[in-house]
């Protein structure tokens, strides 16, 4: 909310104006709700309430976060596309922005047309982690074994079509390589097999995986982003082992609906930096294995658009397809 100054400091000059400024009223005049698709405690909802907390602050009306979970992000995702009251705003991911319009035939809502990205926030690679029982110490030598083992190996995921499941369809292929997927509900349950050795690898987000690496109970043989990961840096990029082009990342949106003011979207744009340049959100994100990003909106619509085009296009040639 801009300053208000005193009246008196105004002198007669104040008389001509109210009803000048009557006729365009400051945004927000009432609270805001900043949907999160996601449960509290999640990745996601740690962004949210960062962003959230921040804009509060300098809105000078209460920013209200509602987890609004379920179906992978889409049912949030659908409260902030079908908005109309002018108060609501929202953070997204990769899944219901870029995969959801390939994968559900029925979608509820098409990002394209019902959203606007308002900042792409923060990303975060992958890891492609193998059991320890695999005679592989390195991503050659994994490619090697599969293919020597056509269809015996395994990887889980969290769900067809998730992050971790396309970036893995893309090693194999890439690689030429065959292996058996093996859908989980949610990460602790496929780590937990992973560990176990009832899995034989996975393409898994660092923060899910990092403690069982540190206790030797899973070996990393590449991460999936542009540079290596700070939380890993003797292990390297798909790119480093033969593979440029195949970086892959889970990513959280700033999001709107579609028609939303053009000069609201530059101030959200404009603070959900400010929210994530402070030494606590660095620290949160850091503990995440999340790299800030915070675009500009003309940034994160292209890069949404382009993530789009390319997880798409593999999920066309796969054929996969959920209900929604």
């Amino acid at each position: 909310m801009l300053p208000r100054r005193p009246l008196l400091a105004l002198g007669a000059a104040a008389l001509a104006i109210p009803r000048i400024a009557a006729a365009q009223p400051a945004w927000p005049d009432r609270p805001v709700r900043f949907v999160v698709p996601f449960p509290g405690g999640s990745s996601p909802d740690l962004t949210g309430r960062l962003v959230a907390q921040h804009l509060a602050g300098v809105l000078g009306q209460p920013v209200v976060v509602e987890n609004k979970a379920g179906a992978g992000g889409n049912i949030g995702t659908d409260a902030v596309a079908k908005a109309t009251d002018g108060l609501t705003i929202g953070l997204s991911i990769n899944g219901p922005l870029s995969t959801a319009p390939a994968l559900y035939p029925t979608l509820s809502y098409d990002p394209a047309r019902d959203l606007t990205a308002v900042s792409l926030l923060v990303r975060g690679g992958q890891v492609l982690v193998v059991h320890p029982s695999v005679p592989a110490t390195d991503f050659a030598g994994f490619v090697a074994h599969a293919k020597n083992n056509p269809g015996k190996l395994t990887f889980a995921s969290v769900g067809a079509g998730s992050g971790g499941h396309l970036a893995m369809e893309d090693i194999k292929a890439r690689t030429g390589i065959a292996l058996e997927h093996v859908p989980y509900r949610g990460f602790p349950p496929a780590v937990l097999d992973l560990v176990a050795g009832r899995i034989s690898a996975m393409v898994v987000t660092a923060a899910a995986v990092l403690p069982q690496l540190r206790e030797g109970q899973g070996r990393a043989l590449a991460v999936t982003t542009d540079a290596r990961m700070p939380q890993l840096p003797d292990v390297p990029t798909l790119a480093e082992v033969g593979l440029p082009g195949a970086a892959s990342y889970g990513w959280q949106v700033l999001i709107v609906p579609a028609g939303t003011p053009g000069e609201r979207i530059q101030m959200l744009a404009r603070e959900a930096r400010a929210a994530l340049s402070t030494e606590r959100a660095r620290q949160a994100m850091d503990a995440a294995a999340f790299e800030i990003v915070a675009s500009s909106p003309r940034e994160a619509k292209a890069y949404v658009a382009a993530e789009a085009a390319r997880w798409g296009a593999l999920i066309r040639t796969l054929g996969l397809k959920l209900e929604s």
